[in-house]
């Protein structure tokens, strides 16, 4: 039996698609939402963690590398995001937090049975339509120090406090914040702020 925890923040999707699940003999599935998630992967200990890419509460970036860490005595899950080709960033943040699975939100749920079913393996699983995003997530422009400046810039930080929070020099935040609408085509923080977020990349 495969112990699998799926993780969505949209109560009815989550919902009807565990108990879609529930129909595989040899899935034993159990669900949660993502403020959820730690406390559930700690009772549960699943095979996999089946989580939605898109997390209602951080401007789209979900924990996942909370989902991948050892909860106890047992061996951390193996975990399989549901993603979008066109959220790039996301894809990129599930793979650099380990994630073996990678099933199309558009495809079919015969997918994400196969892919559970792989990932518990310990065998990559990717379908083919996501090919694209993984591309363009490889062209990611921005930095991981832009990206922290942006992320606080978007939490409603000004210059002051985000120079203050990296220990870094008011003029180089201006730079930073300079570069960062330069390399996204951004007229402005806030539109830089907007595309970063619409990519995934926030």
């Amino acid at each position: 039996m495969i112990r699998v925890l799926l993780v969505h923040d949209e109560c009815l999707v989550r919902s009807v698609l565990a108990e879609w699940l529930r129909r595989e003999p040899d899935l034993g599935v159990f669900d949660a939402p993502w403020r959820s998630a730690p406390s559930r992967l700690r009772t549960v200990a699943p095979d996999v963690c089946a989580a939605d890419l898109e997390c209602s509460d951080s401007y789209g970036i979900p924990p996942l590398r909370d989902l991948g860490a050892r909860q106890s005595e047992a061996p951390p899950p193996r975990l399989l995001v549901l993603a979008s080709a066109n959220r790039p960033g996301l894809l990129k943040r599930a793979a650099e937090a380990g994630a073996l699975g990678y099933v199309d939100k558009e495809g079919s749920p015969e997918h994400l049975v196969r892919g559970i079913r792989r990932v518990a393996e310990g065998k990559r699983f990717v379908d083919d339509s996501l090919g694209f995003g993984f591309f363009r997530a490889a062209e990611m422009p921005l930095t991981r120090r832009e990206l922290s400046v942006l992320g606080l810039a978007a939490e409603g930080a000004s210059i002051a406090e985000i120079a203050g929070s990296l220990h870094l020099s008011h003029g180089t935040v201006r730079n930073y914040m300079a570069a960062i609408t330069r390399k996204t085509g951004a007229r402005n923080r806030v539109d830089a702020i907007r595309i970063s977020q619409g990519e995934g990349w926030l």
